[in-house]
């Protein structure tokens, strides 16, 4: 599993990167204002087991079953962004209440129109190629071999229930400019 550090400094990379991992705006904003066409494809929503770097974040007391969730993030119809979102199955609508019906819509679009969403602190991390997302994300095709692709996370919190986002930034980000 990954370490995720508290500061962009632990993951080392360029300024261009930095920026994008550390930026608390909206990624969905940002990445709609780098293209002519932005689309969020669905890959997965349902029932799965939650990471074993995961769990803790969501104040769950083990790895157990949760509501999971990945998309492509595309500009100009390439991806770049994989996200992965995942909510305790007690998560009910009342807390999330879009959560269940979005289809191909954005989940950051969702969170940051909501005024009862706070953004918890941002963790960073390069994920290596044992990593079980960077796995997912061979899979589909999607990069040729990487050592490693940078990452961040942050939990939202709404109604005191919790909900966390991972993104993993593609190659393909370095071409937004």
């Amino acid at each position: 599993f990954a370490h995720w550090h508290q500061h962009i400094n632990g993951v080392q990379t360029t300024p261009y990167m930095a920026d994008w991992l550390s930026n608390r705006a909206s990624l969905t904003a940002r990445l709609i204002a780098h293209s002519q066409q932005f689309r969020v494809e669905r890959l997965y929503q349902g029932r799965a087991m939650c990471l074993q770097d995961e769990f803790a974040e969501i104040g769950l007391a083990r790895p157990q079953q949760v509501t999971e969730r990945e998309v492509l993030l595309r500009c100009d119809d390439v991806a770049v962004v994989y996200a992965h979102t995942i909510v305790p199955l007690t998560a009910n609508a009342q807390e999330w209440p879009l959560f269940a019906s979005l289809g191909n819509r954005s989940l950051g679009t969702t969170l940051f129109n909501d005024p009862l969403v706070q953004r918890g602190q941002l963790q960073y991390a390069r994920l290596g190629w044992t990593h079980p997302l960077m796995r997912r994300i061979q899979k589909s095709g999607l990069i040729d071999y990487r050592p490693f692709l940078l990452a961040r996370r942050s939990v939202f919190k709404r109604h005191g229930a919790k909900l966390l986002v991972t993104e993993v930034f593609l190659p393909t980000i370095q071409d937004l400019r």
